[in-house]
């Protein structure tokens, strides 16, 4: 049965950096049979070349006296300017003192080891280097977890109300910039109240994640779909007119009133209402005034009978 260790190693890829060609050699087959992948290079500026390189080796061993570029200033050059991922760096020296080991970490290395070493003890150093970058892993994971939740609906899974303002905002400096229109839509549900009086909160709550599932197949991939708040979605369709994006209102409201939703045993009826808003370079407008557009737009759908589709009049571009 393959061991945890073996299958870090086997998945690692490792740069080496010696310039003696014999020692280059001894560490690329050991590191082999070790079950890692070798990246081999003969001085300080190769290594930090290939370092560097979007997807490079994020462990390396470095010997600290090279032509170029000496291993500890490959350190402070990842250190530097590598910040999408951590490497794990152990500098190779002949220096044995205290003083060169400071140097060595304080240049921002994770360990070193002294020439000649035991094979052994390379061999568990580097193992514990591979729990290091796993460690870090799972604390990129879980922040990133942590940003999704800060960023989603934790009923439906759309944005919430914060990040698809944020997402507004940042479409209509893109719009003013590129000259392309943008269409917000708000939507709304029509009688959801009675659902959750009749049903129960639960059968509400299920509608909606119904909801936001239709809502999400009926854009297109690159829109965003936010939940605004209670039974009202804030959607986002950049590069779009308003020909196009009444098009896509009408599709999200076909599909919220086309077929029943489904909580338990029941099957329950909904329509929905939309307004829309555009944002027409070079007059874009604030988010908070385009939303407001939108909302407008809505309440005006609600007034001529729901389950239907209205757009702001400056939605309208002039004759």
């Amino acid at each position: 049965m393959e061991s945890p260790t073996s299958r870090e190693s086997s998945s690692a890829q490792i740069l080496v950096a010696d310039d003696s060609p014999l020692f280059r050699d001894m560490l690329q087959k050991m590191l082999l049979e070790w079950g890692y992948q070798v990246i081999v290079v003969s001085d300080g500026q190769q290594a930090w070349d290939s370092l560097r390189q979007p997807n490079g080796p994020r462990l390396a061993l470095l010997d600290w006296m090279m032509p170029g570029m000496e291993g500890a200033e490959v350190c402070r050059q990842v250190r530097a300017g590598i910040r999408d991922r951590y490497v794990y760096i152990m500098l190779l020296s002949v220096r044995a003192d205290l003083e060169d080991v400071v140097t060595g970490m304080e240049s921002g290395a994770d360990d070193s080891i002294v020439k000649p070493f035991q094979v052994d003890e390379l061999h568990a150093r580097l193992r514990a280097g591979r729990r290091v970058l796993a460690l870090q892993e799972e604390l990129v994971e879980a922040r990133e977890a942590l940003r999704e939740q800060a960023t989603r609906d934790g009923l439906t899974g759309l944005w919430n109300r914060t990040a698809i303002f944020d997402i507004l905002q940042n479409e209509l400096a893109r719009s003013g910039r590129s000259g392309e229109s943008l269409i917000v839509l708000m939507a709304d549900l029509d009688g959801f109240k009675p659902v959750n009086d009749h049903f129960g909160h639960m059968a509400g709550d299920a509608v909606l994640r119904q909801v936001a599932a239709r809502m999400r197949t009926s854009v297109r991939r690159y829109d965003a779909v936010g939940r605004y708040g209670g039974e009202e979605f804030l959607i986002v369709l950049p590069g779009c007119e308003l020909p196009g994006g009444l098009v896509l209102a009408e599709r999200i409201r076909d599909a919220i009133g086309r077929e029943c939703f489904r909580a338990g045993d029941a099957e329950i009826k909904l329509t929905c209402s939309l307004g829309a808003a555009c944002a027409i370079p070079p007059a874009v407008p604030q988010a908070d005034d385009l939303v407001r557009e939108a909302d407008a737009a809505l309440y005006r759908a609600k007034r001529q009978g729901r389950d239907r589709v209205e757009a702001a009049p400056s939605a309208v571009r002039p004759a």
